[in-house]
């Protein structure tokens, strides 16, 4: 009699080799820890590479790689001036025309629609067009962002690896989650903000599962970007502390005047893409024509062009007097609903920070001459106006106001911007009832609401529901049978199955009514006889909203479930009060995470 060899001697096949890979490729937690890494670190990069191109576009358009552009600008000719911002913009409208074929270069919005409708599915071709595209538009004078672009560049990165290892939906959005969070973080050089804007704009949710693999991610990005940009802020905020508590009146009311930015800024720039839908141009010129009426207007204000952070930072410094803040907050709403409607690549992140940074510097000088011993300096009502506005337009209030912390280091400053961010987002909503990339997305038809609850159910699979604790009759089974199996377990599943074991239909009592009481019947009847044929019948992979359409469609309460791919074994049966039960349970998960339960 042998035995067994012992455990060191036993072969070390492929399969014992790969068994901690499995293990680990098996375990959710473990996985998304290390694609989270990944991604972080791939998406820091990206957000690096980004800024260097618009870095070398910007040196040979203007003569500057540096952010502070309109210094530069203000001694350039006027014709450099004019035609640098046409010449990007018509490059961009020829990217839109034979690249992405006249769609609009995608940002946060798609970002959104992808996490909503689209399971996290992003393209390559997509992302690559956008930066490209974006990068053109801010280095040739564009009055857009470039944090929109980025991010999905990030949620592009997460989307192809989630594709790529075939990861659940769940899983898939969560490591868009990360891509996010690590392009904002390295952006700003803010890992909180980071996180959180990842979690309240794209996953719309705090579940603890997208938590940590979204802050390990936006961790990751910010080591990645202080290893090569170093440790420095976005902007560089002077020390600047509260007069008095007394003043909280006053930073609502910079709330409310912050909500009327925002929603004069976000309407504008739809009302101009209605306006240029209606003018017969074709649609690559809009752009270019847009870039003109910019340069146009950087002739007498260069402060417009770009992402205009010389221009942000001079009011956070109180370099700038009322009538100038006044005059560059009407421009730069002007230039960047311009830019934006027209179709110009770019984002809104930049574009809102300024113009919140000139509202509030306006307001704190004006409040200065109202209360001038009790309003604090300019800078501090501009830091306010510069979270309130941009929390507004984003949609975003808990992100910025993140942001704002971080930035300042000041708990007494970040009070204030709490105040006057939550009032800026309370009446935003109420007036405009949503942010500017919802605007975007219901002008599309795209509910993003509708889209989470769908994508909750598309994650419930027949799989799930279904029985396998079914009888099987041969199709020339005895009548008999059939009524003692419905005797002892009236709702019993009777699955009708040919001599290949191949779906024949289903019996049910409503099946055998007309003889389920008789003594005696046809001897010549069989199963196959009385069953209800089933052509109708379900796949494992199909999900729930799949199932109920057929059984509403049929009027059937149960479908068999076969195996697929010609072979129509019957692997279960789905009824209609457990799917019912799955698809309430789906709604019920996504109306919670929607209301940012987890």
């Amino acid at each position: 009699m042998s035995t067994p060899p012992s455990p060191s001697t036993q072969p070390t096949g492929s399969s014992g080799t790969f068994n901690p890979l499995r293990q680990f490729l098996r375990n959710e937690h473990l996985l998304l820890f290390a694609l989270a890494i990944v991604i972080g670190v791939g998406a820091a990069y990206a957000a690096i590479g980004f800024r260097k191109l618009i870095g070398l576009v910007q040196l040979g358009s203007f003569g500057t790689a540096s952010e502070s552009l309109a210094s530069t600008v203000a001694a350039l000719p006027a014709w450099q001036v004019v035609l640098v911002p046409a010449a990007g913009g018509l490059a961009v409208g020829l990217i839109v025309r034979y690249v992405i074929k006249g769609q609009q270069p995608h940002g946060v919005a798609e970002v959104i629609e992808a996490t909503a409708m689209r399971a996290g599915r992003m393209t390559a071709r997509e992302g690559i067009a956008a930066a490209t595209a974006t990068v053109i538009s801010v280095g040739t004078g564009g009055s857009v962002g470039r944090e929109g672009p980025v991010v999905h560049m990030g949620a592009t990165i997460a989307s192809l690896i989630g594709t790529r290892l075939h990861l659940s939906r769940s899983l898939t959005l969560t490591l868009l989650g990360c891509g996010v969070a690590s392009a904002v973080a390295a952006s700003f050089n803010a890992p909180i903000a980071g996180a959180f804007f990842a979690l309240e704009v794209v996953v719309g949710h705090y579940a603890l599962s997208a938590f940590s693999p979204v802050v390990v991610a936006s961790v990751a990005g910010t080591i990645i970007a202080r290893l090569h940009l170093g440790d420095y802020p976005a902007f560089v905020v002077p020390v600047r502390e509260l007069v008095s508590f007394a003043e909280i009146p006053a930073f609502l009311l910079l709330g409310v005047a912050s909500a009327g930015g925002a929603i004069l800024f976000t309407r504008s720039t739809l009302l101009v893409r209605t306006l240029w839908n209606k003018v017969p141009a074709p649609v690559f010129i809009r752009p270019a024509i847009a870039g003109l009426a910019i340069g146009a207007i950087a002739l007498a204000l260069p402060e417009i062009l770009g992402v205009g952070y010389e221009a942000t930072d001079q009011a956070l410094r109180e370099a700038l007097p009322l009538g100038l803040l006044l005059v560059l907050l009407v421009a730069k709403i002007g230039a960047s609903a311009l830019c934006l409607g027209s179709g110009m690549a770019g984002g809104v992140f930049s574009p809102s920070l300024f113009i919140g940074a000139m509202l509030g510097g306006a307001f704190g000088l004006i409040a200065a001459m109202v209360f001038p011993d009790l309003a604090s300096s300019q800078g501090v009502y501009a830091i306010a106006g510069m979270g309130a506005v941009a929390g507004a337009v984003l949609g975003a209030p808990m992100s910025t106001i993140l942001m704002i912390f971080e930035l300042t280091g000041s708990y007494e400053i970040t009070v204030v911007v709490m105040v006057a961010t939550a009032v800026a987002a309370l009446v935003t909503r109420q007036l405009a009832g949503r942010s500017y990339f919802h605007m975007l997305l219901a002008a599309r038809g795209v509910r993003v609401e509708e889209g989470r609850e769908v994508g909750h159910i598309g994650d419930i699979k027949v799989r799930d529901v279904m029985t396998q604790d079914i009888h099987r009759l041969p199709a020339s089974g005895a009548i008999d049978d059939i009524k003692r199996l419905l005797a002892s377990a009236p709702d019993t599943d009777i699955v009708v199955v040919d001599e290949a074991e191949q779906l024949v239909g289903m019996v049910g009592f409503a099946d055998i009514r007309d003889i389920a009481f008789e003594n005696e019947h046809d001897p010549s009847l069989t199963a196959a006889d009385v069953a209800t044929r089933s052509p109708v019948s379900l796949l494992a992979d199909d999900d729930i909203a799949t199932c109920l359409r057929l059984m509403d469609a049929n009027d059937l309460r149960r479908l068999p479930v076969i195996e697929g791919d010609g072979n129509n074994q019957v692997v279960g049966v789905v009824r209609e009060r457990d799917a019912v039960h799955a698809y309430n349970r789906a709604l019920v998960t996504a109306r919670r995470e929607s209301e940012g339960g987890g």
